[in-house]
C-alpha cells in the first residue's frame, strides 16, 4: 500500500525485505527519506535508524507501527526523529509527514 500511494504522488520508491538489505543498498544510493516500521523482520526500525546514524547518513526517517504501545512515542522522540505514524494512517498523513521531513532536512526538498 505504501509503495502505491508514494508512486501515485510521483515519488521514486524502493522497498526492501529487511533492514540489512536496505543498509546494504546505501552503497549505491542514499534515499531522500526513509520510512521504517518499528517492528520489521530481522533488524527493527530503531536498529536501522541507529545504524544510519553510525554511518553518518543524515536521512530523514519516518517511523510507522501497528502497535498502540505509548512508550514508542518516547522511543521515537529519543532518536530525535518525528513523527511516529500509527497504522492505520491515511495517505494524507503519510504524504504530509514525508513533505515535512523533506522540507526540514538541510537544503530542503
Amino acid at each position: 500500500m505504501l509503495g502505491r500511494v508514494l508512486r501515485a504522488a510521483d515519488y521514486d520508491v524502493a522497498s526492501f525485505d529487511g533492514g540489512d538489505a536496505f543498509l546494504a543498498s546505501l552503497v549505491k544510493q542514499v534515499p531522500a527519506c526513509v520510512i521504517l516500521d518499528v517492528h520489521m523482520p530481522g533488524l527493527g526500525g530503531f536498529e536501522v535508524e541507529s545504524r544510519l546514524r553510525a554511518m553518518h547518513r543524515d536521512v530523514p526517517v519516518i517511523f510507522i507501527t501497528a502497535s498502540d504501545d505509548p512508550s514508542l512515542d518516547q522511543a521515537v522522540r529519543a532518536t530525535g526523529r518525528e513523527p511516529l505514524l500509527r497504522k492505520p494512517f491515511s495517505s494524507q498523513q503519510l504524504l504530509g509527514a514525508i513533505d515535512a521531513a523533506l522540507r526540514a532536512r538541510p537544503g530542503g526538498a
